[in-house]
């Protein structure tokens, strides 16, 4: 039986630090504080959301790409704080291999280095590996991005490489993206676990 991704389905995903729901249209009220003051956020990303116009480009394509099947984002409520933080999603979904890629993930300056990554991460990792049964979740980042590189070993990702100037950065340059990923039996067999932990302490 093939694997289908529940792109109708208006997923939330929580745990007692952090709550992911499905991004909304509405939702650029919550997300408008970093595109106006924090516009460093998208220094390395394909599409940026600094500025209202960027902004609503932004929520408008991560809609369309849902409806169409590509992908799925979400919005990231931070319970510490009681505020909303980022945004995340799924994308280049492929129900029939059962992969997809977990990406397009920023935080506003005051929630980085504060353990809510990782929270995000588990679950969304669990979704991926246990409710859906995908096999695998890859994971894109500017190969100058050692930070957002650093997060992803952290979780448990495993570099497999470097794409070579495979896509133009929202600020015009060209970029090498590394690629790194977790398989569904890497998961079990000790990601999942080492994970758990890590968000005990944190």
């Amino acid at each position: 039986m093939q694997l289908v991704f529940p792109f109708l389905d208006e997923i939330v995903l929580e745990d007692e630090r952090v709550k992911l729901r499905s991004l909304q249209q509405n939702d650029e009220v919550y997300l408008r504080f970093f595109s106006q003051h924090e516009p460093e956020l998208w220094q390395y990303s394909i599409q940026s959301a600094a500025g209202d116009d960027l902004l609503k480009q932004y929520i408008d394509k991560a809609l369309m790409d849902r409806k169409t099947g590509i992908s799925y984002p979400f919005i990231v409520y931070d319970k510490k704080w009681q505020e909303y933080a980022g945004c995340t999603r799924f994308y280049d979904i492929q129900s029939a291999h059962a992969t997809m890629q977990l990406g397009y993930t920023w935080y506003g300056k005051k929630f980085q280095g504060t353990g809510l990554n990782l929270h995000c991460k588990y679950l969304l990792l669990s979704f991926a590996f246990e409710t859906i049964m995908f096999e695998r979740v890859e994971a894109r980042a500017d190969a100058l991005n050692v930070r957002s590189i650093a997060a992803m070993k952290k979780t448990g990702f495993i570099t497999e490489g470097v794409l070579r100037n495979n896509a133009l950065s929202a600020n015009g340059r060209r970029r090498d993206s590394m690629v790194l990923s977790i398989l569904r039996n890497e998961w079990m067999e000790g990601v999942k676990q080492r994970l758990e932990e890590q968000c005990k302490i944190i």
